[in-house]
């Protein structure tokens, strides 16, 4: 059963490191965990959430950055705390004063993104939540290399010269539009079920 909401929080995810930027803009209920809103990033960025991720975020309670994801146990071993996600409430984290995160996607490839709450807004009954109302350019590919990678990929596929040009468009599929994003095509898939199918 659907948890009922009526306020829906409004963030921006920009991926660091990229110019000209790549970004959503997403609204998402209130009652969204971190888990939630990890999923919602993934599938409004277009990645295929096969890597490990990470909340990074500053506590007014503890007074310092914490880190908030899935706790395990290499970083039991080497005594580093990470607050489960699927137990906290963006609602009781995210406020305008304390208003950025940052999520790291792939610690291999190292996909760092700005996460900022930009409004908190009424539920529009009409609209179906969450829901991806705007964004830029292509996500890269997943386990292109980060963020030098990705413009080694980018360069490779654009210059017919290149000596890795036929093998990345293989690579790739065939064809890359870095430039492309519909926000209409977002699809976004159910918290639950994903980790349901991730974790079984």
């Amino acid at each position: 059963m659907k948890k009922k909401f009526d306020r829906v929080y409004q963030f921006k995810i920009t991926l660091k490191g990229i110019r000209p930027p790549i970004w959503r803009r997403i609204q998402v209920p209130e009652t969204y965990t971190f888990w939630d809103l990890h999923v919602a990033i993934q599938d409004a960025m277009g990645w295929e959430d096969a890597h490990l991720h990470e909340f990074e975020m500053f506590s007014p309670s503890a007074g310092e950055k914490v880190r908030i994801g899935t706790p395990t146990e290499e970083a039991e071993l080497f005594g580093q705390k990470i607050i489960p996600e699927e137990k906290q409430k963006v609602a009781d984290w995210f406020s305008m004063e304390n208003k950025t995160a940052n999520y790291i996607y792939d610690f291999g490839d190292g996909w760092e993104h700005k996460i900022e709450l930009e409004k908190i807004l009424p539920r529009d009954k009409n609209i179906k939540y969450p829901v991806c109302i705007a964004g830029k350019r292509a996500c890269p590919p997943e386990d292109c290399g980060g963020v030098w990678g990705y413009e080694e990929f980018l360069e490779a596929i654009k210059n017919p010269e290149h000596k890795e040009h036929k093998e990345m468009l293989e690579w790739i599929g065939g064809e890359f539009d870095p430039e492309y994003f519909d926000p209409k095509e977002v699809i976004f898939e159910d918290p639950d079920e994903r980790r349901k199918y991730l974790w079984e």
